[in-house]
């Protein structure tokens, strides 16, 4: 029978797709080419490529959240530490209304 815990919580599998025929310099000569089209006037801008360049930019944009990243903190880390510190300041009420209350 399986009990259910909130200590340790299993992460979900990711899917890793690597793919057979990839030729980053080719990718990247497409994306300069489609900017200078843009720059140009030849072809209307698409917002979706842009959603490359906005994706973490405001993790890199504030310091606290890029010190949690560099030091590999991620939501279950801090949702850990939450828990934890939720559970001290209980145990801790819990003492002091018994000590006060004797």
């Amino acid at each position: 029978m399986a009990l259910f815990s909130f200590y340790n919580l299993r992460k979900p599998r990711q899917f890793e797709h690597k793919p057979i025929y990839y030729d980053p310099r080719k990718e990247a000569l497409e994306k300069r080419i489609h900017k200078v089209k843009i720059e140009l006037g030849i072809e209307e801008p698409d917002y979706e490529q842009y959603r490359e360049e906005i994706k973490g930019s405001f993790v890199a944009g504030t310091t606290h959240l890029k010190k949690s990243k560099d030091r590999g903190d991620d939501i279950r880390n801090r949702v850990y530490k939450n828990m934890r510190l939720i559970l001290i300041v209980v145990l801790l009420g819990v003492l002091c209304w018994y000590f006060l209350m004797k």
